[in-house]
């Protein structure tokens, strides 16, 4: 592997973390690396709060939108060179067979549209979730994916979804 990277960033519904991780993999990626997102059960919308906290550090959104994992099983589809669930219950799923066959890891994110509580509640976790994937995906930007083979990659990308954000970080 070398050169540019697609990145597919899956959860459930594809309206909040997988969403975020797209738009931050993009800003971030400088060519290098290219976010996508997708969910199992694509609620067809994203969370108003998931486009404000992306808005609140100038990340775009217009080009954003909940969509179907099969989007990138079709024929045409972008290849991906790794497939990173985002959620615990689509990591519990079975995927389809990806084209490529991707390096795939699991990072468990706290899911934003869980929480419970007034409207600075609610915000805080979406915050949070941004926090803790531009973290993880800041680690996977500086590996030097070229030097390392495939079992090491699959062992570092594990490694990046057991680390959290130091607290108050955002």
């Amino acid at each position: 592997m070398q050169g540019h990277y697609n990145v597919l960033f899956v959860c459930t519904g594809n309206s909040a973390r997988s969403i975020l991780a797209e738009a931050i993999t993009n800003h971030f990626g400088k060519g290098q690396f290219h976010g996508f997102s997708a969910g199992s059960q694509p609620k067809g919308f994203i969370y108003p709060q998931t486009l404000e906290v992306l808005r609140a550090v100038d990340l775009p959104t217009a080009t954003l939108r909940s969509k179907s994992w099969e989007e990138f099983t079709r024929p045409g589809a972008p290849v991906m060179d790794f497939v990173i669930t985002v959620c615990d219950q689509v990591a519990g799923e079975v995927c389809p067979a990806w084209p490529g066959a991707p390096i795939t890891a699991h990072w468990s994110i706290p899911d934003p549209a869980k929480a419970a509580g007034d409207d600075e509640v609610i915000y805080k976790a979406f915050l949070l979730a941004r926090s803790l994937l531009q973290q993880r995906i800041s680690l996977l930007m500086n590996l030097r994916i070229e030097a390392l083979d495939r079992l090491a990659l699959t062992s570092r990308l594990a490694s990046i979804g057991q680390s959290s954000a130091a607290p108050g970080q955002s």
